[in-house]
């Protein structure tokens, strides 16, 4: 069936910034596997089922080598975007080289770490949320609370400053790029990020601290293992865009989906040990996720019942999926005790999410801070004119009017 339905231009496009694309449902029950044009106008295939995105993000032969002169590139931009740079050939992207930066830097995300930082996250939930009261209503609960909170938290971890966090915000909005920068503005915010964490690690060596480059640093010397200089460097500005851009945007989406349907904050006041739960179930019930995890293919394989040639690009779109009735009963309704919930928000197998835990944790203690202090929340705008932000690998909504 797939190939006889038209190409399709990618990202789909979607009623408003909360629902799926209609194609979605269609795609899965009939065209599995569907070429899609990108906005570079390169071709590549659409994955939208549950099993086959999982198995194309697990199975090894579909990789990351996205800088292969036959792949896809996601932009018409030179720099490539964030997934066909050069920057994105820095770190292993399998094998030894690979398995030994998750083991050097996976000991900073692991659940028991984040367990550990709880307290400060809560406390810098709490102040932001005490300015965002002082300022008055209605406000942008995403420019108050969705975006900083993140940027402070992998800033302290990072040992760089929070003051910096809008040049931050910009640079990694150009990474993301898919069409929204132009080649000029993206040279040189790529060079102006370069160049700050090349003097931010050069000052770590010279005067190491607690955080995590400092200790990456301290094993590159101690143990011999560590990482190279470009690794570091490429490592804390890949975490910095990865620790709170996405994040960001998922506090947005998830209390803006929790509030469109009152019920469910409702429930959640009544029942607060519904959180963990219920951020998961945001998570799989997010229908702007952004572009998916896009993957190389260098040899033939069969996905979907389909054979894709060496050379194939594969778009990975895990929101599909996450919507997928063979996967999930009632994947359309948003089921807040919801379990189990498998769901791909985080990826699967040996590229699965390193900062899943401190994402989940960052998005558990937003919403039990807001419960606790903002009982009467809601949506300061109809639900469907919440606008999407665009242009960018990553979804996300451009405000979320709240009042109180």
């Amino acid at each position: 069936m797939s190939q006889n339905r038209p190409t399709l231009s990618y990202p789909l496009e979607s009623r408003t910034a909360l629902e799926p694309p209609a194609e979605w449902a269609e795609l899965r029950r009939g065209c599995p596997v569907a070429s899609v044009r990108l906005p570079s106008g390169d071709e590549a295939k659409l994955v939208t089922r549950y099993e086959d995105v999982k198995q194309v993000m697990a199975d090894p032969r579909f990789t990351r080598r996205l800088s292969a002169d036959d792949a896809a590139r996601l932009t018409d931009s030179a720099s490539g975007g964030l997934f066909n740079s050069e920057i994105a050939k820095i770190i292993p992207d399998g094998g030894e080289g690979h398995q030994r930066w998750r083991r050097l830097v996976g000991k900073w995300f692991t659940a028991k770490r984040m367990a550990a930082l709880r307290p400060r996250m809560a406390e810098i939930a709490e102040r932001l949320i005490d300015d965002m009261v002082k300022r008055g209503q209605p406000a942008d609960l995403r420019a108050g609370l969705g975006f900083p909170l993140p940027v402070y938290v992998i800033c302290d971890m990072l040992g760089v400053p929070a003051a910096d966090r809008d040049r931050f915000s910009y640079w990694s909005d150009t990474l993301l790029n898919l069409t929204r920068y132009g080649d000029a503005e993206i040279n040189a915010a790529q060079a102006e990020f370069f160049e700050y964490m090349s003097t931010h690690v050069a000052a770590k060596r010279e005067q190491p601290g607690d955080d995590l480059l400092s200790a990456l640093i301290r094993e590159s010397v101690v143990e011999g293992e560590g990482l190279s200089d470009m690794e570091l460097l490429v490592t804390g500005m890949g975490l910095l865009v990865a620790g709170h851009e996405t994040t960001a945007n998922m506090i947005g989406k998830m209390v803006s989906m929790l509030l469109a349907d009152r019920a469910r904050w409702e429930r959640l006041l009544a029942d607060p040990s519904l959180v963990r739960s219920a951020v998961e179930e945001s998570l799989r019930f997010d229908a702007n996720s952004g572009f998916g995890l896009p993957r190389y293919l260098p040899e033939e394989a069969e996905i979907g019942g389909t054979m894709m040639p060496r050379g194939t690009t594969v778009i990975c779109n895990m929101a599909a999926a996450n919507r997928d009735e063979s996967a999930f009963d009632h994947a359309d309704q948003m089921d807040l005790d919801r379990s189990p919930n498998p769901h791909l928000a985080f990826g699967a197998g040996a590229h699965s999410c390193l900062g899943q835990s401190l994402a989940r944790t960052e998005l558990q203690v937003v919403l039990e801070v807001l419960l606790r202090r903002l009982p009467t929340l809601e949506l300061a705008v109809p639900a469907d004119e919440l606008e999407r932000l665009d242009g960018l690998i990553v979804g996300g909504l451009r405000e979320v009017p709240v009042r109180w």
